[in-house]
């Protein structure tokens, strides 16, 4: 059977769910924080580690979220949104973002940015993002933005997760 055969499919894991998912935990990823402003303005954020690069020209980057989450409405609908790669100095800012049941956003010091989406302070780089798609993929979303504006602070080291637990770089 061609490869290019429509009616293919892959096989069954062979394999759990915690299995899968201590198995991506062994790949290290840096950690961000995705911020909005709902139409009503309501300020929206969340902690991912989920984000990657996908062109340079145009300037893309992708997030994902679960389907699950209470703010995918808000990131559906909205036009804009911040995604900012933390510092090894904001763990405590990613465990605030990952909670549930709070604000997010006490005590927290930002800055709106050019589109509303609220910039964090301190972030190591920071990217606003026009919500250019979505595509909906297993239990997840798969947002891609087209990045209008970005900032970085130099020598800012990265916070790092890996595991289950939080690190920050070690050159070899």
């Amino acid at each position: 059977m061609p490869l290019s055969d429509k009616r293919r499919k892959a096989q069954a894991p062979n394999f759990s769910g915690t299995e899968f998912r201590v198995a991506l935990g062994m790949f290290a990823t840096g950690v961000t924080i995705v911020t909005a402003r709902t139409a009503e303005g309501a300020l929206v954020g969340l902690t991912a580690n989920s984000f990657n690069s996908v062109s340079l020209d145009p300037p893309l980057v992708l997030w994902s979220l679960a389907r699950a989450a209470a703010s995918l409405p808000a990131f559906s609908t909205g036009s804009h949104y911040a995604i900012h790669i933390l510092s090894s100095q904001q763990k405590a800012l990613a465990q605030q973002f990952a909670a549930r049941g709070l604000d997010r956003f006490a005590n927290v010091e930002f800055e709106p940015g050019v589109s509303g989406a609220p910039l964090l302070v301190g972030a190591a780089a920071t990217f606003e993002c026009f919500n250019r798609s979505r595509y909906e993929e297993g239990d997840h979303v798969i947002f891609v933005g087209e990045v209008e504006r970005c900032s970085h602070r130099s020598g800012a080291s990265p916070l790092l997760f890996h595991g289950g637990k939080f690190y920050t770089e070690h050159p070899l």
